[in-house]
């Protein structure tokens, strides 16, 4: 679910920050918005409304389907700051020499700003990365089985809380280890070299 999801939020979140920092006013304003309102609902909120919710106006997903895009949706909103972040590391001379030499604004974004950008955003985007990994133990609470819901299965079936949920625990100490140093490595194979 992990990776579906931070899939769609990496997708997702690159369309926000393209939007957050467009030079066409709506779609800055409908960028702004979404990121405000995402990142102001806490997940728990939006995965039982996602859940119990869509069902009753018709919408009719598979329970994982719609938790994964619950995630999606939600970390979007933390990709696309991390993005928009990384964007304006970039000196603003460089921007506008691109745009003087005759660069379309999606040509300034493909050659000029993304290449650079994106070795300020590896380590914060592995941050997002961990966030969602430790989120999904929220997912167990709207009933998918994930890693927490399947402790708290052991834990029914075999009445040793301690044991499952200190292994839970290691599992999710080795997701976020090794999640961090790999964003760590690749941000030191981007680096410039000096």
């Amino acid at each position: 679910m992990t990776a579906l999801a931070f899939a769609g939020a990496l997708v997702l979140g690159v369309l926000l920050a393209i939007c957050r920092i467009s030079p066409v006013p709506p779609l800055r304003l409908a960028g702004a918005a979404y990121v405000t309102a995402f990142r102001n609902i806490p997940l728990l909120v939006l995965l039982v409304l996602f859940v119990f919710g869509m069902p009753e106006v018709g919408l009719l997903y598979p329970l994982f389907a719609t938790v994964a895009l619950t995630m999606a949706l939600y970390w979007a909103a933390f990709v696309c700051e991390v993005v928009r972040s990384g964007v304006r590391t970039v000196p603003r001379g460089q921007i506008e020499a691109a745009r003087a030499l005759g660069l379309t604004f999606t040509q300034c974004l493909r050659f000029v700003v993304i290449p650079q950008a994106l070795r300020s955003m590896v380590q914060p985007l592995g941050s997002v990365f961990i966030g969602l990994a430790l989120g999904t133990s929220l997912a167990a609470a709207v009933g998918v089985p994930e890693l927490t819901g399947q402790a708290q299965l052991v834990t029914l079936k075999y009445d040793n809380p301690l044991t499952s949920f200190a292994l839970t625990t290691a599992v999710y100490v080795a997701i976020t280890l090794t999640s961090g140093l790999i964003a760590g490595r690749i941000e030191r194979k981007v680096a410039i070299k000096r």
